[in-house]
């Protein structure tokens, strides 16, 4: 099955669970391909090929089920057990054996990441405050690739209150929003 085949048969089955459980704002269903499939696949153009990554809180699969599609190894890490379902199927369903689905919660997976894989990088789409995913993965202290909103330089400023952390923002294909990459991050101690 090549990739085409494999996002349309994603979306068949994004608009078919969709119709039973929440997986994604109904409103954006009638542009998957821009607002989800495309937005999640420009972090291709940024990642290395060798990276090995673990998606925060994939909810319905976005980014890391269009990163394994194009070819990533991948976890994604999903704590409510019908969207965990829903990314299981679409590892069966899609043929991808370079995807893996952790059904828990994002600190409990980071419990067993040690050490981390030294090509380890993290990403998340519309999961959770910067300065909340910084404080579940920053002892990892690996990179971050975060599709983020037009709000992101108040997260940013949110975040630097805790956290020191070197940051390039790189402004969205798909939309107004950004991908900000994270690397060097760590507690900011005051003396």
């Amino acid at each position: 099955m090549n990739n085409n085949v494999k996002f349309e048969q994603y979306e068949k089955m994004l608009r078919d669970w969709s119709s039973r459980m929440n997986l994604v704002a109904p409103s954006t269903l009638s542009d998957i391909k821009t607002r989800h499939f495309a937005d999640s696949a420009q972090l291709a153009d940024l990642l290395p090929r060798d990276a090995q990554i673990v998606d925060l809180g994939s909810g319905a699969g976005f980014p890391g089920v269009v990163l394994a599609i194009l070819g990533w190894r991948v976890t994604c890490i999903e704590s409510i057990g019908k969207k965990a379902a829903f990314l299981s199927a679409l590892k069966d369903e899609l043929n991808l054996p370079n995807l893996t689905v952790f059904h828990g919660r994002v600190e409990d997976y980071m419990k067993n990441l040690r050490p981390a894989p030294k090509n380890l990088i993290f990403t998340a789409r519309a999961f959770a405050s910067l300065a909340k995913i910084l404080d579940y993965v920053a002892p990892a202290n690996r990179p971050l690739f975060l599709l983020k909103g037009r709000e992101v330089e108040s997260e940013i400023d949110a975040a630097k209150k805790k956290y020191v952390f070197d940051y390039e923002l790189v402004p969205s294909k798909t939309g107004d929003g950004f991908v900000i990459i994270i690397r060097n991050c760590r507690l900011f101690h005051v003396k």
